[in-house]
This record gives C-alpha cells, sequence and structure tokens, in this order.
C-alpha cells in the first residue's frame, strides 16, 4: 500500500505519536468520520440521536483536543438544556431562540443531569425563559473553557460572576419583586466577617428568585466544577474561595437579616454557618462541619415542634 510504505514496520506508542505518517493517517480518518456524521445528522437523524446518545460525549472531547475541527463538531453536538424536556438540541436551535439582549450562550456544569436542571443558578434563568445547556459530561468543564464560542456568541458559565442577566426581561411582567428590607445590607457585611475563612465575598444576587442563597466562582479564575475535577487529581492552582450569593427577597435572609439587626451577631452567628452549609449542599457539596450541621438542624426541629 503505498499510503502506508513509510509506515516503520515494528511500531511503539512512542514512534506511533512521532510518525508523520501515523499522523497523516489519522488526520485523515477523523476528518472521513465527521464528514459522515455530518451527514448522519443532516440525512437521517433518528439514526444520528442514537450514535450521539452513545457515543457524544467521546465526540465531545474533540471539541477540546482538536480545535481546528470544532466548528465541525459545533454543528452536530448536541445538548440537554434546561428547555430541551430530556431531548437533546444543537446550538443553532439555541441561538434561534435568544432572547432579546442576550449576548451569551449560558451553561452549567456537573456530574447529575437532574440536578443541574434544579440548580439555584438556573432560577433566574428560567425567570426570563433563557435556554441553559446542561452540561454533565467531565469533559464538558475543559472545552467550553477553550472555545470561544458559536455564531458570535460566547459561552458563559452561570455559576461564574455577576449574572448580568437584569437587562432581559422577565417573562412574567405582572408579578413585581418583593422590595428588599434594608436591614438585608447590613446582614451582607456581617456574613463576609463571619464567613470570611471560607468566602471571596458576599453579595445580593440577581440570579436568584427561589433559593435563599447559591455559590459561585469568581469573576476570574476557574468555575466550580472544572476546579472540582482539578482538584480530584490533585491540582489544586485554580481554586478560589466561593463567593456567596444571597436572596434579598426570601423570607430565611429576611429574617436572618432582622434577627441579626434585633440581636447582633452572637446569636445569629450559627444561622449564618447554616445558610453558607445549605448553599454548599444545593451545590453537591457536604456541610463545612456535618456534626455542627446535624446539631442545628435537630434544634430549629425542636424549636418549631
Amino acid at each position: 500500500m503505498p499510503e502506508t510504505a513509510d509506515v516503520p514496520l515494528n511500531v511503539s506508542r512512542e514512534t506511533a505519536q512521532k510518525s508523520p505518517a501515523i499522523s497523516s493517517m489519522s488526520k485523515a480518518i477523523s476528518t472521513k468520520i465527521l464528514q459522515e456524521l455530518t451527514k448522519l445528522s443532516e440525512n437521517t437523524p433518528e439514526k444520528f440521536t442514537q450514535i450521539w446518545n452513545n457515543f457524544g460525549s467521546v465526540i465531545k472531547e474533540g471539541l477540546h483536543e482538536d480545535p481546528n475541527r470544532r466548528d465541525a463538531i459545533f454543528a452536530i453536538a448536541r445538548f440537554a438544556t434546561s428547555k430541551s424536556d430530556n431531548k437533546t438540541r444543537t446550538l443553532k436551535d439555541y441561538i434561534a431562540e435568544l432572547r432579546e439582549n442576550q449576548t451569551a450562550i449560558y451553561y452549567i456544569t456537573g456530574d447529575d443531569p437532574k440536578r443541574l436542571a434544579s440548580s439555584p443558578h438556573i432560577e433566574g434563568f428560567n425567570a426570563r425563559g433563557i435556554e441553559v445547556l446542561l452540561l454533565d459530561d467531565p469533559v464538558d468543564a475543559f472545552w467550553v473553557t477553550s472555545a470561544l464560542g458559536y455564531d458570535g456568541k460566547p459561552f458563559k458559565s452561570i455559576t461564574q460572576g455577576l449574572a448580568e442577566i437584569d437587562s432581559i426581561a422577565l417573562l412574567d411582567q405582572s408579578s413585581n419583586p418583593p422590595e428588599t428590607v434594608s436591614e438585608v445590607a447590613e446582614l451582607v457585611g456581617a456574613l463576609k466577617e463571619t464567613l470570611a475563612d471560607h468566602l471571596g465575598d458576599v453579595r445580593i444576587s440577581t440570579r436568584l428568585t427561589e433559593s435563599p442563597a447559591c455559590l459561585v466562582a469568581a469573576d476570574t479564575g476557574l468555575d466550580r466544577q472544572l476546579s472540582r475535577l482539578l482538584a480530584d487529581k490533585g491540582q489544586q492552582g485554580g481554586y478560589n474561595k466561593p463567593i456567596l450569593e444571597i436572596n434579598p427577597t426570601h423570607e430565611a435572609v429576611t429574617a436572618l437579616a432582622m434577627k441579626f439587626a434585633n440581636k447582633g451577631l452572637k446569636d445569629t452567628q450559627e444561622d449564618m454557618h447554616l445558610l453558607l452549609d445549605l448553599a454548599r449542599i444545593a451545590d453537591g457539596d457536604l456541610p463545612i462541619d456535618t456534626v455542627s450541621f446535624t446539631k442545628c438542624l435537630a434544634s430549629l426541629i425542636a424549636k418549631n415542634s
């Protein structure tokens, strides 16, 4: 075979990695497979869906490892989203339904699609009809950091930095959120002081509508899921303390704010730690101190019984 004449007869792994002939063959095979997958997605989408359901996580590795073919892979990629109802959608479908003033493709990464769909981080996006990609494969946490975007829209994690969605209208314009009590601003300062060992900052949230609090990654640095994956591999370089965002109109937050205003820091420190632990649990983490957490919950049950 003339195409493989330059391939050495005894091929070690190291030799294969450095061989120009094998590299050329690999590229040709990858191109051919991608071309066939593209034809299949266009002509027989039902069959392609079956292939994607079984091999989609492998195909998506190309988004991280093969930038030259990234656009072609984006064209066939399928994603579960907050609007997909257990089906998958293309990025072309996503772009076609952007809300007015929406400037990014929003996503959330994790390892449990059900938990992602019910994450507190997604509440404000659902309230505005903003579709969110639910990315639950490990490789997803990596390719979103290297991909510049799709169709001129950058990818943006809903668990990192400020939500910046205030300019997108709520679906229900008739429901005006309750006013924030002034004591909440004082509570923010107390939370910063009390939880400084565990948090990089505390701030009022615009992404929460139903939950009392959530944890987000800093504006710069790594997404929380990527930080977890790297930490599991013993790499701590990208870790930053998370930011606690609180819902200023949630009854638990307003009650804590009033309690702090009336009784001071000493009588509310336990509740502040409980608020942080609730945010950690919603994010898939354990409470900081599980023994103290269970004792606090037991005490609350006894008080309300």
